[in-house]
């Protein structure tokens, strides 16, 4: 595909689905080649809070509400690091064994959301996404992250299916 494109931007969490998809547009697209053109991996992690008891007010009996429990949100913490760094591992081995150099972008908070945001924030030429292809009843409870960014982004979105097919 074109070689006028500045920046790409593919979201990564880590399924087969988005590492297809990240292994599409490296074999797909090309970039400008003036300098400034990027391919830009982006992960979104999890807020930390979304874990349940991370305030022990919520609990019943479990103390007063302004009170966290700074062990279990470090160990939750180190856990979505760990998480994260393989995803980003992964996708960067991808890359290499493709010769093609990426910037990576973690980012905290909702994965729909937060490409949107980023995606504008950066002015990308292009989103590329991978679809889990969830049933009716999942995507309704849910959400389609791929559903939601195609309509709420500027750019153009590319959604990768199955095995790299968009």
């Amino acid at each position: 595909m074109t070689g006028n494109l500045r920046c790409v931007v593919v979201a990564v969490d880590g399924s087969e689905e988005s590492m297809n998809a990240l292994t599409w547009a490296l074999d797909n697209l090309k970039l400008r080649s003036t300098p400034g053109g990027s391919f830009v991996v982006l992960h979104v992690q999890s807020a930390p809070s979304i874990a349940v008891g991370l305030n022990p007010g919520s609990i019943p009996f479990g103390g007063p509400s302004d009170l966290e429990v700074p062990a279990f949100t470090a160990a939750i913490e180190a856990h979505q690091r760990r998480i994260t760094e393989a995803i980003l591992d992964h996708s960067l081995r991808i890359c290499s064994e493709k010769n093609v150099k990426v910037e990576t972008k973690v980012i905290v908070g909702d994965p729909k959301e937060k490409i949107c945001e980023f995606v504008e924030n950066l002015q990308a030429d292009l989103l590329v996404i991978g679809s889990r292809a969830f049933g009716p009843i999942k995507r309704m409870f849910l959400g389609s992250v791929s559903n939601h960014c195609t309509n709420h982004v500027q750019c153009p979105v590319i959604i990768v299916k199955g095995k790299g097919t968009a």
